[in-house]
C-alpha cells in the first residue's frame, strides 16, 4: 500500500471528521457487521435544494471498529455533505476504493462498506418518507 495513503487512513482513524451526534437529525441509523464487530451509527440532515432535491446539510457518524471502516467512515461523510441524495445513492464499492485509495481483501472490504451500507440506508428512509421528520 502507498505510504500517503496509509498515512491518510491512519489520520482519518486517530481524527475522524465530522464525528459526533446532529441536534435533530432528519434521519439516522446504526448498523453491526458481525464478521468483525465493527458499529457504524450514521445521522443526516438534508435540506430541499430548489428543483435538485434534497441535499446533504450535514452528517455526523459514532462508531468503533478497525482503523479501514472508521477512515472510510469519514472520508465518506466528508464527501457526502452537501451532495444531493440521488448522488450517494448511487455509489458502489467502486466510489468507496477510490476514497480510500487503497485495494482492500474481501474481509477488509466488508470493513470498509459498512459505513456506505449505513449512509444509503439512512437516506432511503427519507426518500421514502421515513425520517425523524
Amino acid at each position: 500500500m502507498d505510504s500517503y495513503y496509509r498515512e491518510n487512513i491512519l489520520d482519518h482513524y486517530k481524527n475522524p471528521r465530522n464525528f459526533g451526534k446532529l441536534n435533530k437529525p432528519t434521519a439516522g441509523l446504526k448498523l453491526f457487521n458481525s464478521a468483525c464487530g465493527d458499529v457504524i451509527s450514521m445521522e443526516v440532515k438534508t435540506e430541499t435544494a430548489s428543483s435538485s432535491g434534497k441535499t446533504i446539510a450535514d452528517i455526523k457518524f459514532q462508531g468503533e471498529g478497525c482503523a479501514v471502516s472508521m477512515a472510510s467512515a469519514s472520508l465518506l461523510t466528508a464527501y457526502a455533505k452537501g451532495k444531493k441524495i440521488t448522488d450517494i445513492l448511487s455509489l458502489g464499492t467502486e466510489d468507496v476504493l477510490k476514497l480510500l485509495g487503497i485495494n482492500l481483501t474481501p474481509s477488509r472490504l466488508k470493513c470498509a462498506l459498512l459505513p456506505l451500507e449505513t449512509l444509503q440506508k439512512t437516506l432511503l428512509q427519507i426518500k421514502n418518507g421515513n425520517s425523524n421528520k
